[in-house]
């Protein structure tokens, strides 16, 4: 399986692109600074909520869609590494230990 496009791939490829929009100019457009939106496209920064909300206004689209895009990709990206070290919770396990006491008031 191949990686999930990271979002800002399909902004740079599927909306400025053709549109013949710059990165300074969305960049304006979007209230962001050129940096952080070269940071997106690049890859090299996730699309986070608010960033979503601008370019859905922006694009006309709907800001969960970015945020999935970003979620496959992030998601993809942590398939690939080693599985963390993680013992599984089971309601047995509760029972066992301890409750953990409120401090006393003095």
């Amino acid at each position: 399986m191949h990686s999930p496009t990271h979002p800002g791939e399909i902004i740079q490829e599927l909306y400025l692109a053709p549109l013949g929009i710059t990165v300074v100019q969305a960049s304006e457009a979007l209230g962001v600074s050129r940096k952080y939106l070269s940071q997106i496209i690049n890859g090299h920064m996730p699309v986070r909520p608010g960033m979503a909300a601008r370019l859905a206004v922006a694009f006309g689209t709907e800001p969960d869609t970015w945020i999935n895009l970003q979620a496959q990709h992030d998601l993809w990206v942590v398939s690939q590494q080693p599985k963390p070290k993680v013992k599984q919770l089971r309601s047995e396990d509760a029972r066992k230990s301890p409750r953990p006491r409120a401090p006393r008031a003095r």
